[in-house]
């Protein structure tokens, strides 16, 4: 049986048929977690999936910012790269790239193709994810890439190594995938991550930090993400 909602629960609109409603409507699988985390307490875990949803948006915002501003980036400096290497096709045609990641290339190539529209340099990177730039920073592409090009993308850093801004993409690819398949991020860490969501917060405004600190400032600025961690419930 679902214990009764506190005045302040009811104030929040969640009476006991509403929490029967969602507990039914989301299942007992998907909160399972949220009621361990609550100790039992069914409407509180509800709070604690709805406060999850909240701020899963809020840092979604930030990492939309993010995800344009690290692939302009990048973008630019692998154009210059391959101009001054003197080809003509765009630099995601270039033999340096592994076949998995040219794979990556075709399937993003398609996706501007099902939209019936031309194909251009800019829609082509659009469609690139987030995961395929932590990819071009992983060791092998070290001295093909990361020295000749990739390092120059951020400017906000006196001294950088890839490792640095690999560790960084690798655990913000993470939290952007369970964000976007609704998966909780409320816990003392975020699926294989070694850090809880204030801390990869801060990772996130790092790594803007040192793609642009104009930026990463107007972000922190006006993030949603700190006033929701300080009221998880």
């Amino acid at each position: 049986m679902t214990p009764s909602p506190t005045p302040e629960d009811r104030a929040a609109g969640l009476t006991t048929d509403v929490a029967s409603a969602l507990r039914a409507g989301i299942g007992p699988e998907r909160l399972s977690g949220y009621d361990l985390a609550s100790g039992g307490d069914q409407p509180r875990a509800l709070r604690l999936y709805q406060w999850n949803t909240a701020v899963s948006g809020a840092v979604f915002e930030d990492l939309s910012m993010l995800e344009v501003v690290l692939r302009n980036a990048c973008h630019h400096q692998l154009q210059r790269w391959n101009a001054a290497e003197g080809n003509q096709h765009p630099w995601y045609h270039h033999p340096v790239l592994a076949p998995r990641h040219m794979q990556d290339v075709g399937a993003a190539r398609a996706r501007v193709a099902q939209g019936r529209k031309a194909e251009t340099e800019g829609r082509v990177v659009a469609e690139l994810m987030l995961g395929f730039w932590r990819l071009l920073h992983s060791k092998e592409y070290e001295v093909s890439l990361w020295r000749p090009c990739l390092r120059h993308a951020y400017p906000g850093a006196t001294t950088l190594s890839r490792t640095r801004v690999y560790d960084r993409l690798d655990h913000l690819n993470t939290l952007r995938n369970r964000v976007a398949h609704h998966e909780p991020v409320h816990g003392p860490t975020i699926g294989k991550v070694p850090q809880d969501l204030s801390g990869l917060h801060q990772e996130l405004l790092e790594l803007l930090g040192w793609l642009n600190p104009h930026i990463r400032d107007w972000v922190a600025t006006n993030s949603r993400a700190p006033a929701l961690l300080a009221a998880k419930p």
